[in-house]
């Protein structure tokens, strides 16, 4: 066993200015290069919807991100989390872009005033038969399904449908689907749509605040409302809100971080 005493590793709340809402994310610091089994077993051990592992390279920081069970290709909230400890930290100056190399390539963070906001791949939805099983185990009627390389949508009637999903997730876990956004209008004036994100297969039944979910919804809710810049509402148990620019190819993400936890790994 190696000792590799202050390496540090956090817990943060993403999308959310109040502990112990939004989405937790783990991010560990990174001083030299890890293999995928010591990282998959750190996400497992932190037992988070997602760990982010960052270390520094010429041009920014390298970043990968682990749920319990898998690596995913894309994380909205760890990536926040990320950016949040390298602000908070001093790793990088506020006035700089925090600058990540991916699976899904570049992607940038940049501070603005009291949040953070992500420059992240626009990933628009089209429509598409959902794959057998999937509407049973949502238990909804939908008005709209689609995907795009990420995740499956489904619009629904109203935010009460939303809010009150109860998926059968031992069904839901075996529909070939990665994960699947349950989104509507907002009923509420302070907000412009709302979701919830699920994605049993990665070993996540609800993912509290999923910003790589809003990749997608962003272009989606921009068609239907005609307007570029939106402010969602994730309705999970914890909630988190999500502030969505969507561009010619880019959507941009902001919100807010607080650090929960930190400490030192051993091994």
């Amino acid at each position: 066993m190696s000792i590799d005493m202050g390496l540090k590793i956090f817990t943060v709340d993403a999308f959310t200015d109040k502990p112990f809402s939004g989405n937790p994310a783990g991010v560990c610091i990174l001083s030299e290069e890890r293999d995928e089994h010591w990282m998959q077993s750190i996400a497992r051990e932190m037992n988070l919807s997602e760990t982010a592992f960052l270390r520094k390279d010429d041009d920014g920081y390298s970043l990968r991100w682990f749920t319990p069970k898998v690596e995913v290709d894309l994380c909205g909230h760890a990536t926040l989390a990320s950016a949040h400890i390298l602000l908070e930290r001093g790793y990088i100056k506020r006035e700089e872009q925090a600058r990540f190399h991916t699976r899904s390539g570049l992607l940038a963070a940049a501070s603005k005033e009291n949040w953070i906001e992500l420059d992240f791949p626009k990933q628009p939805v089209t429509s598409s038969s959902p794959p057998p099983g999937l509407i049973e185990s949502l238990g909804v009627k939908p008005k709209f399904v689609g995907k795009n390389i990420l995740y499956y949508i489904v619009e629904v009637a109203s935010e009460e449908i939303v809010r009150g999903l109860k998926p059968d997730f031992g069904h839901l876990a075996a529909v070939p689907v990665n994960g699947v956004a349950v989104t509507s209008k907002a009923s509420s004036p302070d907000f412009d749509f709302v979701s919830r994100f699920f994605a049993p297969a990665f070993g996540i039944d609800e993912d509290p605040v999923t910003g790589s979910s809003h990749s997608g919804l962003g272009p989606f809710w921009e068609e239907r409302l005609h307007k570029n810049e939106l402010t969602a509402y994730q309705a999970s148990a914890r909630g988190g809100v999500i502030h969505v620019r969507v561009t010619s190819d880019r959507v941009f993400l902001g919100g807010k971080a607080i650090t929960i936890l930190q400490g030192e790994l051993c091994t």
